[in-house]
């Protein structure tokens, strides 16, 4: 067995992914179109370029993804991806990065169990934990 986190987005599927591409390491393994999946059961006009499933490998993970209506998208509650970076500075990059046009949940700071933690929903309406552990 093994577990996947699925994202979903308001219409803004592959900009997330590129900027997590290009800001956070990841590697885009999949992407395909609505306009690409032959028989598509559900015709959404002016989404034919959206993100029908995406899947991308993040710090060892895979991520799927995908585009649903705006009116069915909801940025996450309660559920974060979490970032453990191998130290301060790394940890305050990642924050600058996805902070910027996001929404600080709990600011970047130091704690009793990390040289630094902060939750944070960037713009693409996806949550985040950063830290950075205390060496053991």
């Amino acid at each position: 067995m093994r577990l996947t986190t699925f994202l979903n987005y308001g219409g803004n599927c592959e900009a997330a992914l590129r900027f997590y591409e290009q800001q956070l390491g990841g590697k885009i393994t999949m992407l395909m179109r609505r306009a690409d999946q032959p028989d598509q059961p559900v015709k959404w006009p002016g989404w034919e370029n959206t993100v029908q499933y995406a899947t991308m490998d993040l710090g060892g993970t895979e991520l799927m993804a995908s585009d649903v209506p705006p009116d069915h998208f909801q940025p996450m509650r309660s559920v974060y991806l979490t970032l453990t970076a191998d130290s301060a500075a790394e940890a305050e990059r990642l924050w600058a990065v996805l902070s910027d046009g996001g929404q600080i949940l709990m600011r970047l700071q130091e704690t009793f169990f990390a040289t630094r933690f902060g939750q944070v929903r960037d713009k693409f309406g996806t949550s985040w934990m950063i830290m950075a552990l205390e060496p053991r």
